[in-house]
């Protein structure tokens, strides 16, 4: 029987394979791919080029919803592709690349010996495993809290900001040859506290209401333009840098708590009695 060219080109159309949107998805494939090479290079004992490809999956995922945004190619496919993507970069590989560099060679039986045989030796990856967990659980919650949630901050820790803490730390004393068996518990305490502090109810500071396109007084300008030299100037320092800034801003979230108890107990008191 003949069908009408209209029904055929119907059919072609309904089941046709749906396209994505190949830039924002380009910018997260570089993300995943700096993931993948800083797990690559750790297990090569590179824990510098390691470090530094968590911090390259820093930048191109903080630009991949943004160029999705200014060319409105936003889509489910990229926001299940960037999740993907962080968990990737921001969960296992950090996790990884603190556990080659420091855990693996965690301290024996005769250091912690009053924990048991089976738990001594075997704290390196736990540390490891409570990191990847709470990255993981910290991606579900923001994914499916996303449309409620506050914009002005982050509900825990946000993943990025806890891989580069853990890759900062591993950079910054790398480069003064310090060896990750030396800070075996630092390394171990501090993977601890980020995974941790990603799936508290810590509020962080997200900068989303920043509007750029809003006037700023010229000595913000000025400020920016000194920090910008600064910045060029202690080039040499720049993994100490970068481990106390994301260092500052994974005790932010605790300050603020401070803050708001001090704050709410404040309000809370009855005002005195008039004299």
């Amino acid at each position: 029987m003949y069908e009408p060219r209209d029904h055929k080109l119907f059919i072609r159309s309904r089941f046709a394979r749906r396209g994505i949107y190949w830039l924002p998805n380009l910018f997260t494939t570089i993300a995943l791919f700096a993931g993948f090479y800083a797990i690559v290079q750790a297990m090569n004992g590179r824990f510098e080029q390691a470090a530094m490809a968590i911090f390259v999956a820093l930048v191109f995922d903080g630009l991949d919803g943004r160029v999705a945004r200014l060319t409105h190619t936003q889509s489910a496919f990229g926001a299940e592709y960037d999740s993907l993507s962080d968990m990737v970069s921001f969960g296992v590989a950090p996790a990884l690349v603190v556990y080659v560099w420091a855990l693996k060679d965690f301290a024996g039986i005769g250091t912690v010996k009053w924990l048991g045989p089976w738990l001594s030796t075997k704290l390196g990856w736990i540390a490891a495993f409570i990191y990847c967990a709470c990255a993981a659980l910290r991606l579900a919650r923001f994914n499916t809290t996303l449309d409620v949630a506050d914009k002005r901050f982050f509900q825990g820790m946000p993943s990025p900001a806890a891989a580069c803490l853990v890759a900062g730390l591993v950079w910054a004393l790398d480069e003064y040859q310090i060896k990750g068996a030396d800070v075996k518990w630092l390394a171990w305490g501090l993977t601890v506290f980020a995974g941790l502090s990603m799936v508290s109810n810590f509020k962080f500071y997200s900068g989303k209401d920043i509007n750029l396109r809003k006037s700023v007084p010229f000595s913000a300008v000025v400020g920016i333009a000194f920090g910008i030299v600064a910045l060029f100037m202690l080039s040499s320092t720049l993994p100490e840098m970068l481990f106390l800034l994301f260092a500052c801003y994974g005790a932010s979230g605790y300050v603020i708590w401070v803050y708001d108890l001090v704050r709410g107990k404040a309000v809370g008191k009855a005002p005195p009695p008039p004299a």
